[in-house]
């Protein structure tokens, strides 16, 4: 047996033993849809981390949702009464910003490789764009002469650390992602002189974080290196962009960040913090945090066989939907996901099984050896920390099956 990651303590069920999702009957949802395999994000859990999150920060906090943990339009729409903004990487993102009737709404556009199509769209729907290099400094400046408009551009700053496996190294690394620290003062003045709207910097390292520690001196670093900026260009800045990277539980042993604790140490950093950051907006971009724990995968059991002593579910779903709840990006063996049989949600444990996707690979694994209630074809499996990066982050033309639907409750 191989124990799995965390239920979220947001679902339970009913008399029947049924998984309820935002007080709705998982089979019922399942009905509404027209069938599995089905992705299904409550917006009670979402309203909630949202509400949480703004009671703990310090006042004034924006926050921006990114796009890319999940662009799934009726959630956009939704987030939408929530959010302060969005965060977008690509044209296709903002198309599904207008999709959703969220034209005009605060947007920011950051990210490496960004087209020139794409810099212009993004500055005619009024996005701040953040350049992540010199290069692109320039030819988001020429983008919008082209435009007649004045552009509004942040700089992302590469950082003077690092984030890998949950830890934080002092100390800047070669990147894509953002402009060394040194040289971010003289490209900031550059845009200044240029005549654009300088909306300030965006200092982030590309990483999912679920030490509340690691966060915390984070902050700290991105606000000293913030102040040198600030204090090298002799001016404050208008808005400091602390990224995200707050991750949420999906394995064994994951224990969710103190948000309360990394909001405490954050208003006592900027308490303490350089003076030319005194009248500067902070905002953070967030996407998993929210969202991630709000999706629940529902996949349909098509069949149970037995080999070699071995007990095996295979549903009609895959990695083709939810690719990092399985093991086929090769990681058979690093942990389950959350899992459940959710017509028998609140039941005791009677075997060991392995579930599988219906992908043509051994490693379409769902849950390799986990203890659940007997089930049999027909019973619907329930993965659960599926909101984010889950359909649009998996391969959905593998093997040219159809794609999973989706719905909000």
């Amino acid at each position: 047996m191989k124990p799995s990651g965390p239920i979220p303590p947001y679902f339970a069920a009913d008399t029947d033993g049924q998984l309820m999702i935002s007080g709705i009957r998982a089979d019922e949802i399942i009905d509404e849809a027209g069938g599995t395999p089905l992705f299904v994000y409550d917006n009670n859990i979402i309203g909630g981390q949202f509400a949480r999150l703004k009671a703990a920060m310090p006042d004034g906090l924006a926050i921006y949702y990114t796009v890319s943990a999940n662009p799934y339009e009726d959630l956009l729409h939704f987030l939408g009464r929530y959010v302060d903004g969005f965060r977008i990487v690509s044209r296709g993102e903002l198309e599904r910003l207008k999709a959703a009737k969220l034209a005009g709404i605060p947007i920011t556009f950051a990210g490496p490789g960004k087209r020139d199509d794409e810099l212009e769209a993004g500055i005619s729907a009024g996005a701040t764009i953040s350049v992540e290099s010199e290069g692109e400094a320039r030819r988001a400046i020429l983008a919008a002469e082209r435009l007649g408009i004045q552009p509004k551009l942040a700089v992302r700053v590469n950082p003077p650390f690092s984030i890998e496996a949950g830890k934080l190294t002092l100390g800047a690394c070669a990147s894509p992602f953002g402009i060394d620290a040194g040289r971010a003062a003289s490209v900031v003045q550059g845009l200044i002189e240029a005549g654009v709207d300088w909306r300030g910097v965006h200092i982030f390292a590309a990483a999912q974080c679920l030490d509340t520690d690691a966060l915390i001196q984070a902050h700290k670093a991105i606000i000293h290196c913030a102040g040198d900026i600030a204090d090298k260009l002799g001016l404050p800045l208008p808005e400091l962009n602390l990224g995200g990277g707050f991750d949420v539980p999906c394995l064994h042993g994951d224990e969710p960040l103190d948000i309360y604790r990394m909001a405490e140490a954050l208003h006592d950093t900027l308490c303490h913090g350089p003076e030319l950051l005194a009248t500067t907006r902070l905002s953070l971009e967030l996407g998993r945090w929210l969202v991630g724990e709000a999706g629940v995968y529902l996949t349909r059991i098509l069949d149970r066989t037995e080999s070699c002593g071995e007990t095996f579910l295979t549903t009609d779903g895959g990695g083709h939907h939810l690719l990092r709840a399985t093991g086929c990006l090769l990681e058979r063996g690093r942990g389950n996901y959350p899992i459940a049989i959710a017509g028998r949600y609140e039941d005791a444990a009677e075997e060991v099984v392995t579930v599988t996707g219906c992908l043509a690979t051994p490693h379409d694994v769902f849950g390799d050896q986990v203890e659940l209630p007997r089930a049999e074809p027909g019973d619907v499996i329930a993965i659960f920390a599926a909101g984010a990066y889950a359909l649009t982050a998996s391969p959905q033309g593998w093997e040219s099956r159809p794609s999973a639907r989706e719905i909000l409750v």
